[in-house]
């Protein structure tokens, strides 16, 4: 579904990426894991278009794709989940919702009812404006919204940052469940349990390369790279 061969990714003339290559087929899970610095936010950033690998190669079903604006790419089938959230604080549950709906013919699956089954607390709290809202439900929200647009692949950058372990779980949860309907996942995450507990295949970053890849039964048995790259 998606494949980069050899990324390579700059900030200005500070050279990020080094030559990363990896994979994501239909109805996967598969986890970026590694310390802050180490280049899965620029990884993602680079899928999502907001840098142009220099060199290497994006592609999304058989398809070219590096270099699309972000716009492009949710008309594709990418739905994203950025690191900050990016919600619409002035807009209600209900509004930033439904500002991104899409469907088509393909997937049609999301829609509000499926959406406040999934998150019970954006029914209590539509009209709430997102300023209102904690982080915990910001961060569904945020999630929620990238279903809206009935996506094929789903790329959340670090969904279970600076939340409560009740929170997380619940995070969790849901990706478990959309896992379980054959929804593809790219996560970026620093939390190992969560990856663990979620992931199919697990891809461990360091200094802008892949030092690891390995099923979660692979990595949960590695010491070395548990201790060396991800400090447990």
């Amino acid at each position: 579904m998606l494949e980069l061969e050899n990324i390579n990714a700059f900030y200005g003339e500070s050279h990020i990426l080094h030559g990363v290559s990896f994979a994501v087929r239909p109805g996967e899970v598969v986890c970026l894991l590694g310390r802050n610095g180490a280049g899965k936010t620029t990884t993602i950033l680079t899928i999502m278009g907001y840098l142009k690998p220099r060199p290497g190669r994006i592609r999304y079903e058989s398809r070219d794709v590096g270099g699309l604006p972000p716009y492009a790419l949710a008309r594709l089938g990418f739905g994203f989940v950025p690191q900050e959230r990016g919600i619409f604080p002035s807009l209600t549950v209900r509004e930033n919702l439904t500002v991104f709906a899409r469907a088509n013919a393909r997937r049609a699956y999301w829609n509000l009812p499926r959406i406040f089954e999934l998150f019970p607390v954006l029914r209590a709290r539509e009209r709430n404006l997102g300023f209102q809202l904690s982080g915990g439900e910001q961060q569904m929200l945020s999630i929620a919204r990238a279903l809206m647009l009935n996506p094929a692949l789903l790329l959340l950058d670090e969904p279970s940052e600076g939340l409560a372990p009740m929170i997380v779980q619940q995070i969790v949860e849901v990706l478990m469940r959309l896992k379980a309907e054959g929804l593809a996942i790219l996560l970026v995450e620093q939390n190992l349990a969560a990856a663990l507990a979620v992931g199919d295949r697990h891809h461990v970053m360091n200094k802008g390369e892949i030092c690891f890849t390995g099923t979660t039964a692979e990595l949960r048995n590695n010491d070395f790279v548990l201790r060396e790259y991800l400090s447990v």
